[in-house]
């Protein structure tokens, strides 16, 4: 079935996502394969895609759509996003395409562009463009076709994720992993044998029907199971994923759900260890536990915009060796400054293994020190109105206003910053003291009593 839409509501700020038929189809995607090869002008390009049952179809149609472009490609079959990435920057070509909707319901599917060296195309970097060349659907006629060339880079992404860690020297720890019935599971089996890990399965099987809801561990309703799982076998770590595998969340010893800011900030103290001097990157939502720790090690903390888009490029143009988001994504220079969602983990059991502590001890600390709010949404009615409002509130006694993403506002003992969703009407709020976790909570009620609007 076609569908010759002349305007495409699946285009948005970092990727393409939409409902499949109505928004995300063979035809649609077909014209944003001839779109991505009229504005990139690859050579060859890599292309992937997750377990959704609609995502081999709108493969095969992209692939046609860069083929008719006289574009070479590299199908590296089934996977997660990290692997289109690993996949264009290992194999040293012009781009990679993943078709993927991430945590999005069943219903939904869409696509992660990168360019060479995995560089990412957002909107304001190419993807404003392409949408408009596939909206056109005016695409030359090419004197040759494309070659499609079938390639398992997997052997090689497993090597390169084990880099990453002394594998003789990790502890023979016990980890519940949760896999969402997403991609990650098929990954974890091919990492097991090189590990002194014992694996507690859940959800493993990929299945896009997703049969056990949504991968999101992100929402509080989604970790129950997991909780439960760390508790009933006892295990050292507890891991969960989303559907594509490019965040990773962890909950200690006691199930215990850790906020990904301490991850960050976990992460951050590691590598300065290894690397003193380097350069961090880290997002303006919640910001006092990361630069304590980068200056203790020695470091450089810089503040990026969140998104993945505004990360990795002041990744790039700093030479950053590490960057993170509360959200979960983690950044790597070994890894053509891209997210991972399987190197975070695997440095946490390195740490671990070397302090001989628990992951509770890691960051326990660190959360007395810095207690934060995590993030709350909020649907209002007028986004800007509401943050206009709040900023003027608060501004008189501030010693500190920063506009990098939203507004964040600091005093002497705690901090905030209120920022706008990229897709909806909802503000996100994100509360921080410092050492004072009644003083934190105080101003959290607070602001949601000013704020108003309803839950999110």
């Amino acid at each position: 079935m076609l569908f010759n839409m002349k305007s495409l509501s699946c285009f948005k700020a970092y990727d393409v996502r939409g409902l499949v038929p109505e928004e995300l189809n063979e035809d649609v995607v077909y014209r944003i394969g001839r779109a991505y090869a009229a504005f990139v002008e690859p050579q060859k390009v890599a292309v992937g895609y997750d377990i959704r049952l609609s995502s081999r179809r709108l493969s095969k149609a992209l692939i046609a759509g860069l083929t008719d472009s006289g574009v070479d490609v590299i199908d590296i079959g089934i996977g997660g996003s990290e692997l289109s990435y690993f996949a264009t920057f290992h194999e040293n070509i012009d781009g990679g395409i993943m078709v993927t909707a991430s945590h999005n319901p069943p219903d939904y599917n869409g696509l992660k562009f990168v360019r060479e060296e995995s560089k990412p195309i957002s909107a304001d970097t190419g993807l404003e463009e392409i949408r408009i060349l596939a909206e056109k659907n005016q695409f030359p006629t090419t004197d040759r076709k494309g070659l499609v060339t079938k390639k398992d880079v997997k052997p090689d992404y497993i090597q390169h994720l084990l880099s990453y860690v002394s594998t003789p020297d990790l502890s023979p720890l016990k980890i519940v992993v949760n896999a969402g019935n997403g991609g990650a599971g098929p990954i974890l089996d091919l990492l097991e044998p090189h590990l002194p890990f014992e694996f507690f399965r859940m959800h493993h099987e990929p299945d896009g029907t997703f049969p056990n809801g949504v991968p999101n561990p992100l929402l509080e309703t989604n970790r129950s199971e997991t909780i439960m799982h760390v508790q009933k076998t006892g295990a050292d770590l507890g891991l969960a994923w989303d559907g594509d595998y490019d965040r990773c969340f962890f909950f200690d010893e006691d199930g215990r759900f850790i906020d990904g800011y301490y991850i960050v900030g976990l992460l951050a103290q590691a590598f300065l260890k290894k690397s003193p001097g380097e350069r961090i990157v880290h997002d303006p939502r919640l910001t006092w536990n990361i630069l304590d720790i980068v200056k203790k090690g020695g470091g450089q903390a810089l503040q990026s915009k969140s998104g993945h888009a505004f990360i990795k490029q002041t990744m790039r143009e700093k030479d950053a060796i590490y960057g993170g988001e509360m959200s979960a994504h983690h950044y790597f220079r070994d890894f053509s400054y891209a997210d991972s969602g399987m190197i975070p983990w695997l440095l946490v059991t390195e740490i671990m293994s070397q302090k001989n502590d628990p992951l509770s001890a890691l960051v326990g600390k660190r959360m007395e020190l810095f207690p934060a709010s995590g993030e709350i949404n909020r649907k209002v009615e007028d986004v800007e109105t509401t943050i206009n409002r709040i900023k003027s509130l608060y501004a008189e006694n501030a010693l500190s206003i920063d506009h990098t993403d939203g507004v964040s506002i600091e005093f002497a003992d705690w901090r905030f910053n209120l920022r706008a969703s990229n897709t909806e009407p909802v503000v996100r709020l994100n509360v921080e003291s410092n050492g004072n976790m009644k003083l934190m909570q105080q101003r959290t009620d607070e602001l949601l009593r000013v704020l108003g609007g309803k839950a999110a």
